[in-house]
């Protein structure tokens, strides 16, 4: 009887213990989003065939960086909105909890992400929230040099994948309002540096001024106070193909910096030490 009971107390133990090392690893992958090295170099940003914000075509030399290989999902900035609360000091909003399109809630004091929402981007962050998180980790959000660099690579590339139209096996899009999917579930969408999810699913914020072509990191586009709209990239669930390029800056999108957004989300990006 006695070796029945410690067999048993070990096979329990055993299984206690696999289940908590499972949920630990689950925990440290969405903590620690992997980042991948774009080393320095110029490429040609923006487009002569596309919108006018687009235009014109121009050589820009980007410094080596790193970038998040996954946008920040609702399980990420759960843990943030833990630390730092809803609002920075100076009052302003971190997430529009209060939006019926968020999928980060609070129960009993904890923010959690909703069931079955925890490894999709994020929704309804400012974009000072976006900043703030970013400062939060020892990063940064990437200029719009930066974003469209490790989509585009240096080979002009419409889409981070190549020039083939997209498909749902690189994308979400034309889904309907405030849909998602978890952010590693389109790995043949993967850019030249192996930047997951740069089109479709959500729109990304980035730190630049939504300011016309040429761009210019010295022309104070690049100032982090809030107030100028910022451009936004990528494409978002409920997005066209048209708005899925490397190239698109979301000029018809709704994106109050001050508020939360149902489609758009954020990565988080970081200088390199050769800089």
């Amino acid at each position: 009887m006695t070796s029945t009971r410690t067999l048993f107390f070990l096979l329990t133990l055993f299984v206690l213990t696999a289940i908590s090392q499972a949920q630990t690893t689950t925990i440290d992958a969405s903590s620690f989003n992997k980042m991948v090295y774009v080393p320095e170099s110029h490429f040609m940003m923006g487009s002569n065939n596309g919108p006018d914000d687009e235009k014109p075509e121009h050589r820009v030399f980007v410094k080596s960086f790193l970038m998040d290989v996954l946008p920040v999902s609702n399980a990420d900035f759960a843990k943030f909105l833990n630390t730092r609360g809803l609002k920075n000091h100076l009052g302003e909003s971190f997430y529009d909890d209060d939006d019926r399109d968020a999928r980060i809630h609070q129960h009993n004091s904890l923010w959690q992400a909703d069931v079955g929402y925890a490894s999709h981007p994020v929704n309804e962050v400012s974009w000072v929230g976006a900043r703030d998180y970013c400062t939060w980790l020892n990063k940064r959000l990437p200029t719009e040099a930066e974003w469209e660099k490790a989509a585009r690579g240096t080979d002009g590339r419409k889409y981070p994948w190549g020039n083939s139209r997209p498909n749902n096996k690189r994308a979400l899009y034309g889904a309907p309002y405030n849909s998602s999917a978890p952010v590693d579930a389109f790995p043949e969408g993967a850019s030249p540096y192996g930047v997951l999810d740069l089109s479709g699913n959500q729109w990304e914020w980035v730190a630049s001024a939504y300011r016309p072509y040429p761009y210019s990191a010295d022309d104070e586009r690049e100032q982090q106070n809030p107030g100028p709209v910022r451009s936004t990239r990528g494409g978002g669930h409920d997005s066209s193909e048209d708005e899925l390029t490397t190239t698109q800056r979301g000029r018809n999108l709704s994106r109050n910096p001050k508020a939360g957004h149902h489609n758009i989300g954020f990565r988080c990006a970081r200088s390199s030490k050769e800089n």
